[in-house]
């Protein structure tokens, strides 16, 4: 992806004046996930934005995971977000890197802290930490601890590590202010306890630092000149700069902070968005409900449509709330441009064609697309029995032609690339309901005008009814029905749609069986859909409603 070249948002002039005044040569950018849960569209603006800019720039930029907590972290979420970032058509620089890459250096560090009387080994328990750290209006207090030689701090560091203790028991803090303004600078916390096997490293350590310790490291480790994170982590920047500035680090990065993407009938807590998982809510991280990178590929939504979202909404300081509209619209907008036509029938009533001999199968041809020949065509098989949708008929024709375009009893209408018909009489069954309707079809009109005083209502797309395809049709709506489902004090929970998934039969062209996984669509006059990614086969297609052709939630 090229940023475009519109005005420049503060991070371009940053890193074009740092450029100009020759501060650095080239700039690195990182995108530092942590691996416990899937990416969602939150992190696809950071994705967009750190890659970008060092496109932009002709700079590099990592793909570093910071896998400081075991406990949450798995390796099936870091293939997750190596294979996102290479969907949205990134390539991070040399390898993938890691915070546990550089545990032995983080260790070494720490020794260091401790040696200068920067760093202490705190027995206090988790409540009496927090008792201990006071409040945003109220200075704390410092640890007993906090006074330990340093000859007492590396034994029992070095203990730590060793596993002599339980977990909880003991931590590393650093030595700051425990009267700060900032309670990031409260002796924060620079090890942790923790007897689990780590993705990476396995069972060689039993102490993980915090990411407040790591992070800023890792950045001057890999000679990171911009290090962007989201506005968050602004009151930690204080933190940041200060292990830069107590640590022998070959490099001195500098945080900046960009304003997050708050979407509205979004949830993006990755906490959240497990208990959805958790508790069947869906169906798992890559549900095409849900607003992860996997969730939204899997339903449909293309690569570019994201990015193209992301520059629309900009590079900002402040957060906000970005209407979902937005998303959908860019959405729209590709699939319009680029997404093949296909005929798919939801709610088919049968038409039969009484002047087609029976058996017969007419090869009937039709773009792939109104506007790009280059797309080449389709071959529709045309037979004595066809399926149209109920919704496409009516026996009333006092009904004006400006309010119903489509086949009315008596009355003429033209089948999307093939014939005009004429609905000659229906056949109802005991409750009085048309189950099929008898047409004939005017000879000489495939591709040509039709005779004088024959006069179509309009299009309608069709199936055939014994050589097209049955398909299981998902059709998704947002997950949520409220515009800010966890923002207040009521569970988000609460607000799940009940009707965001409908799973609908339908019949479907023969030869959209064929589709490949991924292959969108637009299912013409009622949406686009994409055949799923994991479903999907020729003896079983599966295709999910990626989105409606117009916006119809505020109507």
């Amino acid at each position: 992806m090229s940023i475009t070249d519109k005005p420049s948002h503060f991070l371009e002039q940053i890193i074009e004046k740092d450029l100009a005044d020759g501060k650095f040569s080239s700039i690195s950018t990182r995108f530092p996930p942590e691996p416990n849960g899937f990416l969602h569209v939150g992190h696809a603006k950071s994705i967009c934005l750190n890659f970008g800019l060092a496109e932009k720039y002709q700079g590099q930029c990592n793909l570093r995971f910071d896998d400081t907590n075991p406990a949450k972290e798995e390796q099936v979420y870091v293939d997750a977000i190596k294979e996102d970032v290479h969907w949205l058509g990134f390539q991070w620089a040399g390898e993938v890197r890691y915070a546990s890459d550089y545990f032995d250096t983080f260790y070494e560090w720490a020794l260091h802290l401790i040696r200068e009387g920067n760093a202490y080994v705190c027995d206090l328990s988790p409540e009496e930490a927090s008792e201990y750290r006071g409040w945003a209006t109220k200075p704390g207090k410092d640890s007993p601890y906090r006074t330990r030689s340093v000859e007492e701090n590396l034994d029992l560091f070095g203990r730590m590590r060793a596993g002599e203790f339980d977990e909880g028991a003991k931590v590393l803090r650093a030595k700051i202010d425990m009267a700060s303004s900032n309670m990031n600078l409260r002796d924060p916390i620079l090890y942790r306890i923790r007897k689990q096997s780590h993705h990476q490293t396995g069972d060689k350590w039993c102490i993980y630092p915090s990411y407040d310790f790591a992070h800023g490291q890792e950045d001057a480790i890999e000679g990171i000149t911009h290090s962007i994170c989201t506005l968050e982590f602004q009151d930690h920047r204080p933190l940041y700069d200060w292990f830069i500035e107590n640590l022998p680090v070959p490099h001195k990065p500098r945080q900046y902070e960009f304003a997050r993407l708050n979407l509205n009938y979004t949830v993006t807590s990755k906490r959240k968005l497990k208990k959805l998982v958790d508790e069947d809510v869906v169906s798992g991280w890559d549900d095409p409900r849900m607003p992860t990178i996997s969730g939204m590929r899997r339903r449909g939504y293309t690569a570019s449509a994201i990015r193209k979202f992301c520059d629309m909404i900009g590079v900002t300081r402040s957060d906000g709330i970005v209407d979902v509209a937005m998303l959908e619209h860019a959405i729209r907008d590709d699939l319009n441009e680029n997404a093949a036509r296909a005929m798919a029938v939801l709610n088919p009533l049968k038409v039969v064609i009484t002047n087609l001999p029976e058996g017969e199968v007419q090869a009937m041809t039709a773009a792939a697309h109104p506007n790009r020949p280059e797309m080449g065509e389709r071959t529709l098989p045309f037979t004595r029995e066809i399926y149209i949708d109920r919704s496409d008929f009516t026996e009333d024709s006092t009904l004006s032609r400006k309010k119903f375009k489509r086949l009315v009893l008596g009355e003429w209408v033209r089948l999307r690339s093939a014939y005009v018909i004429r609905a000659d009489e229906v056949v109802k069954d005991d409750a009085g309901k048309i189950v099929e309707v008898r047409a004939t079809l005017v000879p000489g009109t495939v591709g040509e005008n039709p005779p004088e005083g024959v006069r179509p209502r309009g299009v309608i797309h069709w199936v055939s009814a014994s050589q097209g395809r049955q398909a299981e049709l998902r059709i998704y709506d947002r997950l949520f029905t409220h515009e800010a489902p966890d923002r207040g004090e009521e569970d988000f929970m609460k607000y799940v749609n009940p009707e965001s998934l409908q799973v609908v039969q339908a019949w479907i062209e023969p030869g959209l069986a064929d589709a490949a996984p991924e292959q969108g669509f637009q299912f013409e006059r009622e949406g686009y859909f994409v055949a799923d990614r994991v479903d999907h086969t020729a003896e079983h297609p599966v295709f999910n409603l990626t989105i409606g052709l117009k916006d119809t939630q505020g109507k």
